[in-house]
């Protein structure tokens, strides 16, 4: 399995060799030795695996956890295929602001680590897009927030050839600009101590 650091702190992608034959394909696109040697930590105690299924210009996101008690994310495509973004909303981060992006699908099985207090989005590009998860703390909807994934500030790279469907919530998100004035957004000393004791427990 490959890896790569992304230009958000702390984030990674991984790519696992995929084993073709008559029957099919046999492809594991987590490896806790090769997430460990990538991150330079165990992956956290997984609380909670998602899955959700999107039909094209879907777009989900930018999602976030209240930190404390934050959430960090292992994330592949098992089926269709989706850009799937991460954002650096941690203020005090040395790459805040940021974004990078990978294009995820069922022909490479790419998977992405998103740490603790990022911010994550995707977008479907073909309909029965299914989107697997890891989460390292279970779902409570009082802790989850979201920011308006087509802020011009964050400029994140939504394509341009879909018409974006998007849930209610996600459409009156608040911008970047707006959750910062608010003090919605985690802080990014705070997001460490959390993930470091996530991965040693």
């Amino acid at each position: 399995m490959e890896s790569r650091k992304l230009a958000v702190d702390g984030a990674l992608e991984f790519t696992p060799e995929i084993f073709p034959d008559d029957r099919g394909l046999f492809v594991a696109p987590f490896q806790e030795a090769a997430f460990t040697e990538a991150a330079g930590q165990p992956l956290f105690r997984v609380a909670q695996s998602n899955h959700s299924r999107s039909r094209r210009g879907v777009v989900r996101g930018v999602h976030y956890t209240v930190t404390p008690p934050g959430t960090a994310k292992y994330v592949y495509c098992a089926r269709g295929e989706a850009v799937d973004i991460v954002v650096d909303i941690r203020v005090g981060s040395p790459t805040f602001g940021r974004w990078d992006v990978v294009r995820m699908d069922q022909r490479d099985f790419r998977a992405m680590y998103f740490p603790v207090g990022v911010g994550h989005a995707f977008v479907a590009l073909s309909d029965d897009t299914v989107m697997s998860y890891m989460l390292s703390s279970a779902y409570v909807a009082r802790n989850e927030l979201a920011l308006q994934a087509l802020d011009p500030e964050l400029g994140l790279p939504i394509p341009t050839d879909i018409d974006p469907i998007m849930s209610e919530r996600d459409r009156v998100a608040p911008t970047f600009a707006q959750a910062q004035a608010e003090g919605l957004l985690p802080d990014y000393d705070t997001c460490q101590r959390i993930e470091r004791s996530e991965n040693t427990t």
